[in-house]
């Protein structure tokens, strides 16, 4: 291998648990060593719901991303902490409504951008997609670099899908939400969702992550997401546990994970 993906696999830390790797194992990928899977395991052990929970996260990301292309007529949609490809994912669902869909991933995970190069790429001719390797933290280059794709006088999709638990301080949470909300035009639409410390369970799963080597995952309150979407519009059935966000099955049930889409004004 040569290459900047030569630099990115260098970056690459085995035996250290990350967070995109654990979550790709619960979801039933490949692309995980065995400490992801250790720290995984060690999780699913006080809270099995864990593997519902990011298996609903996809379904949650495909019904958003639906509603956004088929319903709200969205066509630009920037992914900040995308993690690892699995399946269905943005850029394929986006663009199998509208094949004319703009995508830019984000991510600063090596492991993530090398995947990132060989699956991220366009399901349609008319259509882009690109990534932008960067922190969360950086909203202002993020915005920088995905200017040179998406056209910021036309309605964008921000999405934040399940990343904000890793930043400690929710006042840090709201600012790059805010900032990165400030910049888009009106019409634009954030999707955010996370973990919530809505049942002992999860609570104790999360400390068995931190335990475990991972990086520490922050559950929050619903309240507390909610003010996330400050000034903005909420889609209905607002801020909801994500199986029941426009659920397609009929006996679908909650879970400690709240999402929300919700409309710039």
């Amino acid at each position: 291998m040569a290459g900047p993906d030569a630099e990115l696999a260098a970056k690459l830390q085995p035996d250290v648990p990350h967070a995109a790797r654990i979550w790709n194992y619960w979801m039933g990928g490949k692309d995980n060593f065995q400490s992801d899977r250790a720290a995984g395991d060690a999780v699913a052990e006080v809270y099995p719901e864990i593997v519902l929970m990011a298996q609903q996260s996809r379904v949650f990301l495909v019904r958003a991303v639906r509603y956004l292309a088929a319903e709200a007529g969205i066509r630009q949609f920037l992914d900040i902490g995308t993690g690892l490809p699995t399946m269905q994912n943005t850029h394929a669902v986006a663009q199998g409504i509208a094949p004319d869909s703009r995508i830019v991933y984000v991510d600063n995970d090596p492991m993530v951008l090398v995947h990132a190069r060989a699956l991220l790429s366009s399901t349609t001719s008319e259509g882009v997609t690109t990534y932008v390797p960067a922190d969360y933290h950086d909203p202002e280059k993020i915005l920088a670099e995905a200017a040179q794709t998406l056209d910021f006088d036309q309605p964008i999709a921000v999405m934040f899908m399940g990343v904000m638990g890793y930043e400690p301080d929710l006042a840090v949470v709201r600012s790059i939400v805010g900032r990165t909300m400030d910049a888009m035009p009106s019409g634009s639409h954030l999707v955010l969702w996370d973990g919530t410390n809505t049942s002992p369970a999860v609570v104790s799963g999360a400390d068995r992550l931190a335990q475990s080597g991972g990086v520490p995952y922050i559950l929050r309150s619903p309240e507390e997401l909610e003010s996330c979407f400050s000034g903005l519009t909420m889609v209905q059935p607002g801020l909801v546990p994500i199986p029941l966000w426009r659920p397609e099955d009929a006996d679908a049930t909650g879970i400690d994970a709240y999402g929300a889409v919700a409309r710039k004004p």
